[in-house]
């Protein structure tokens, strides 16, 4: 008697995409973006968003495809299927002296923590400035993008708790603001362009998006060889270093592009669609 053969396994994939510049364009997802997600799911993969927004700033219009989950504020956060596995912040002390230096530059910035952004309110008037700004160069002059931060502003209130903070202008270098505030601290690029000011994301050293793979896969029961990572910027190194296959979209930090396995179109041409497909996964 033989025993019948049985059907080879289906893998099953965790794919981790990052939202600004990957999933969505100036905050704005393309439909066959949202479309690939759904018939991801559908096919049994598991879809995580792993982006350095905060959850306050991730508006119905970017979860609407529906995910299993999100790695948020650049690896501090971690969520998978509605539970919250991880949410660091950063310590009193730390974020005092975080906050004296940039107010001693009078830096314009936004405290990010998953229930809401925090800004000064002298310095909101000047926030809303830049961010109309930078999200009316979106090519077909929608401002939708612009809703996900300006919505979700509240002030600073007088024991603030965060994981990140966004600097959108200063009179130096954030580099040089985050060395006075000192080694706990690390600094990227933010994902909204210079533009000709200062700007920087401010993070606790040693937490990074891959960090937050790793607790989100652990959960999911997935190989971190079965990961499959899409990213643009600096804060997505690790991340695609860290996946199974790291894909980098063209045009990307120049680093993220020696990292990557391969490379994807941008989402003003449909890049996570071509991919999904190009990879079996839809």
């Amino acid at each position: 008697m033989h025993a019948e053969p049985h059907a080879p396994t289906k893998t099953i994939h965790a794919v981790f995409l990052d939202v600004d510049g990957t999933y969505a364009d100036y905050g704005v997802v393309p439909q066959s973006h949202a479309r690939a997600v759904r018939a991801a799911r559908t096919a049994g993969h598991k879809v995580l968003l792993c982006t350095g927004r905060p959850v306050a700033m991730l508006p119905e219009h970017i979860l609407e495809a529906g995910f299993d989950g999100l790695v948020a504020s650049a690896g501090a956060y971690v969520e998978v299927d509605g539970e919250v596995l991880m949410d660091r912040r950063f310590p009193a002390e730390m974020a005092a002296r975080t906050l004296a230096a940039l107010d001693v530059h009078d830096a314009i910035y936004v405290l990010e923590s998953p229930e809401a952004l925090h800004v000064r309110a002298s310095a909101e008037p000047r926030l809303r400035e830049i961010i109309e700004s930078h999200f009316s160069q979106r090519p077909d002059g929608r401002k939708t993008g612009s809703s996900a931060i300006l919505g979700s502003l509240t002030t600073i209130p007088a024991d603030p708790s965060f994981a990140k903070i966004s600097v959108f202008e200063a009179p130096v270098s954030v580099g040089s603001i985050a060395a006075e505030i000192g080694a706990d601290v690390a600094v990227v690029e933010n994902s909204i362009a210079d533009e000709g000011r200062h700007t920087g994301e401010l993070f606790r050293r040693g937490i990074s998006k891959a960090d937050g793979v790793a607790v989100a896969i652990e959960r999911l029961g997935i190989d971190r060889a079965d990961t499959i990572a899409f990213g643009d910027g600096e804060n997505d190194l690790e991340m695609i270093a860290y996946a199974g296959l790291g894909v980098a979209i063209e045009g990307s930090h120049p680093g993220l592009l020696v990292l990557a396995d391969r490379t994807a179109l941008p989402p003003s041409r449909d890049g996570i669609a071509a991919a999904f497909a190009e990879l079996g996964l839809i």
